[in-house]
């Protein structure tokens, strides 16, 4: 047991006093200082390797992007246990997000809002803390667009952040589905998203060619997309063979948390309100995709039977974020242990 682990308890009640976003900021800072200090050590809980996308992964259990937008603490994340930690979003040009207050807990439903907007230092700069990284845990990249690059121009938004990320990402993640810059979930529609897919597929190849090794390509998609938008997807990622899709993003739905003081609160929901329409997506989309394609599953695990249901409905990985705001780190032990039964 690490002594994050052992402390988060006492120190929930006081980071919940603070605005959401700088009790993260500091929870984050306290766990590189930890690490440095040699106090994070593994969660002692025994995961067998897990092969997905030609990337052996220490175990099923990863990071969801957003956690660690400026990768900044990727070898702290690794020293808790997590056996993949996704990095981001990241974007060609460094830019703050939106404007604060950005970031609100629900912790009567377990969940959070947020319409952070893409806040990090840019590609570039954070690609350079990543080759500075010493854990064996897998690094994803996950991409976007400036908030002021019109879709038009997008896919040379994600071609550079491609290429920049390509030599140190161990798997990249094109990020078309946060509802919090705008006009962003428009490149899902297929037509949009086969140009972007198909022009970063080609620009894959030509980087495996240049580097000498093969980053698996992902997509992360949204959990709000009816059954013709599903079917549309599918089709597009099947026709191109993309490496694997990250089901899901937050939601803009709010029916669960109606009621709610926070509930008009613009911006994304996660945790307990999105687990099961996550899941609906999931499932859906195994049963589109080729078996060739693995899915990682995302939304609203909050205990380790959470993790392992991702996994029963079609997941060979999964992610978390909301979770460990409202858990700590003993999320991880938990979900760890249920999924080395698997």
């Amino acid at each position: 047991m690490t002594w994050l682990e052992l402390i988060y308890p006492a120190l929930k009640p006081w980071l919940f006093r603070l605005d959401a976003e700088t009790a993260h900021s500091l929870t984050v800072k306290m766990m590189v200082i930890s690490h440095k200090l040699g106090l994070l050590r593994s969660v002692g809980v025994s995961a067998a390797p897990v092969s997905c996308m030609g990337l052996t992964f220490p175990n099923r259990l990863g990071l969801a992007a957003g956690m660690d937008k400026s990768a900044s603490a990727v070898d702290a994340w690794a020293a808790l246990g997590l056996g993949h930690v996704e990095v981001g979003t990241l974007t060609p040009r460094p830019q703050p997000g939106n404007a604060k207050p950005r970031l609100f807990r629900l912790p009567e439903h377990k969940a959070l809002i947020n319409r952070m907007g893409f806040n990090n230092p840019g590609i570039i700069s954070a690609v350079k803390r990543l080759e500075k990284r010493r854990s064996e845990a897998i690094v994803g990249v996950n991409i976007g667009k400036n908030f002021d690059t019109p879709n038009e121009s997008a896919v040379n938004d994600y071609a550079f952040c491609l290429k920049a990320a390509y030599r140190t990402a161990d798997y990249i993640t094109v990020n078309i589905s946060s509802p919090n810059t705008k006009g962003l979930r428009d490149l899902q529609a297929e037509d949009a998203v086969r140009h972007l897919l198909t022009t970063l597929k080609t620009q894959q190849a030509l980087l495996q060619a240049e580097y000498g090794k093969r980053v698996p390509l992902l997509v992360k998609i949204a959990p709000d997309l009816n059954d013709l938008q599903i079917e549309s997807l599918a089709r597009v990622i099947n026709e191109i063979n993309l490496d694997g899709v990250i089901a899901t993003n937050t939601t803009i739905d709010r029916e669960v948390v109606a009621g709610h003081p926070l509930a008009n609160e613009a911006g994304g929901l996660s945790g307990a309100p999105v687990r099961d329409k996550s899941t609906l997506i999931l499932q859906a989309f195994r049963r589109l995709l080729k078996p060739s394609i693995p899915l990682v599953g995302v939304g609203g695990i909050l205990d380790g039977r959470d993790a392992s249901d991702k996994i029963q409905h079609g997941a060979e990985l999964v992610q978390i974020y909301t979770g460990l705001v409202f858990r700590g780190p003993a999320l991880i032990r938990e979900s760890l242990a249920e999924l080395s039964m698997k």
